[in-house]
């Protein structure tokens, strides 16, 4: 905590420095959204380079400056929370001045360009994201307050916790991590109780795109159990960029992508190439819109997917045929088809890229 103590006083000093220079301060800060300033590293995944780009926010600059008090007033206020060891959310950041930040994307942003600018995580500066991820199956694990969270495998899936540095005494006899991309089909799962018929697992979803602390929970997993971890994933763009978070980061959070990302994740489905494999009605796919067709373009030509020829043949497979479908499709062979047929062969036969 001295660290980010010093690392924000060092910002305000070069403020301070500058108005007695009688200079206009400026805040500099890394494109974060600027792929020029990302690189590929197998064993990382997506990584901000040393020497990227940056840009500045200025106080002389009419364009910049309210971005540069908004900064100053979410440092003093991290300042504050360190020194007092308390704790806020995002949320509760944007709720203590609605009229100054005027948005809740605006606040997560700044705090995100703050977290890059000190090198420090987002942990570390007593911010706490709100969760929507879920857990279930065997682990159980002790959180900082001293609760003890057993997630066996019941109708009902735990909240994955919203501070993950400070669980300890975690404990799980899991063979595998299955990551799921919808709580649909995650409480599917949960409800033809999957995580014990098999073998013991570890279950958990983002509901969606994941949040950090999801992320950040696969992360910590992998990191205690190394054991293999499988995506679930609708065979459409959307839900490949959304395995590709979890396995080599996003760009916008390269710069953490040493706490985030886990490269040894595997596709085990829905594969394009299962939908012709299990003869599937082309009656059930949906359509591509623009926007999928501009998604797959864009993912085809990341620098990931080069290393990649099975998922890049799967890719283009999917490019061809125009044509994408959700996990439900699988219901249209029988209603436990997921759970009964479809996970426990490809597991067992080794169906995952």
């Amino acid at each position: 905590s001295s660290e980010v103590l010093e690392a924000i006083e060092n910002v305000i000093q070069d403020v301070l420095k500058s108005l007695a220079q009688k200079k206009a301060p400026v805040l500099t800060l890394a494109n974060r959204s600027d792929w020029r300033n990302i690189e590929f590293k197998d064993s990382v995944g997506l990584q901000m380079i040393p020497c990227c780009t940056t840009k500045q926010i200025r106080i002389d600059c009419p364009r910049s400056a309210p971005k540069f008090a908004l900064m100053l007033k979410i440092l003093s206020m991290i300042y504050k929370m360190v020194q007092s060891n308390t704790y806020a959310t995002k949320r509760d950041i944007y709720y203590s001045d609605t009229l100054l930040f005027g948005s809740q994307s605006v606040v997560d942003n700044i705090i995100n360009d703050i977290s890059c600018m000190l090198k420090i995580p987002r942990r570390s500066l007593h911010i706490l994201s709100t969760t929507k991820g879920f857990v279930a199956g065997n682990l159980s694990y002790t959180e900082e307050d001293g609760t003890k969270v057993n997630c066996t495998c019941s109708a009902t899936a735990v909240t994955v916790p919203s501070n993950v540095q400070g669980i300890k005494n975690l404990i799980s006899h899991a063979k595998f991590m299955l990551i799921v991309e919808k709580d649909a089909t995650f409480q599917r799962l949960l409800d033809d109780d999957f995580c014990n018929k098999l073998s013991p697992c570890i279950m958990i979803t983002g509901r969606g795109v994941p949040d950090l602390n999801t992320r950040l929970l696969v992360r910590k997993l992998w990191d205690t159990f190394q054991i293999p971890i499988f995506t679930l994933m609708d065979a459409d763009p959307h839900g490949v960029e959304i395995m590709c978070i979890y396995k080599y980061g996003s760009v916008s959070m390269s710069f953490e992508a040493h706490h985030l990302t886990v490269p040894s994740i595997k596709w085990l489905g829905l594969l394009p190439s299962d939908l012709e494999r299990l003869n599937i009605g082309k009656d059930v796919l949906i359509p591509f819109t623009k926007q999928d067709q501009k998604k797959l373009a864009s993912i085809q030509k990341r620098p990931y997917i080069a290393c990649q020829p099975m998922w890049k043949k799967e890719l283009e497979m999917m490019a061809a045929s125009k044509l994408k479908a959700e996990i439900q499709v699988l219901t249209s062979l029988s209603s436990d088809y997921l759970s009964r047929v479809y996970l426990p062969n490809k597991l067992q036969f080794g169906g995952w890229l």
